[in-house]
This record gives C-alpha cells, sequence and structure tokens, in this order.
C-alpha cells in the first residue's frame, strides 16, 4: 500500500530508520512513532518507497 502524501511518505522513512536501528526510536515523533509501533518493516518500507511526484504534502482523513 503506497502513501497517500509526501508527509506520511516522510513519517514512514523515519520509522523504518528507527526499525531498523539507524536512528533511536526516541528521536520518533507523532505518526512516525505509530507507525513504529504499529507496521512490520516491509510495510514501511512500502510506504516509503513509494513515489513522491504528484502527492499532496498531507491529505485529511
Amino acid at each position: 500500500m503506497p502513501a497517500k502524501s509526501k508527509a506520511q511518505q516522510k513519517a514512514a522513512g523515519a520509522a523504518l530508520s528507527a526499525k531498523r536501528g539507524e536512528t533511536k526510536k526516541s528521536d520518533l515523533q507523532g505518526a512516525a512513532r505509530d507507525m513504529y509501533d504499529s507496521m512490520s518493516e516491509q510495510q514501511l518500507k512500502d510506504f516509503a518507497e513509494s513515489d513522491r511526484k504528484g502527492k499532496p504534502e498531507h491529505v485529511d482523513d
């Protein structure tokens, strides 16, 4: 499932970095922390690798 916005993609990238041990979990904030706790590494990778072209900065749910 690809990210729906650039902000969601950035949060997934930050969570993926922490999941891989490249950054500290304590450095995560907001959506990135929630994604870290609730998603697998593969799911985060799918979100973070999606194409950014044409995506809005934020999406209202």
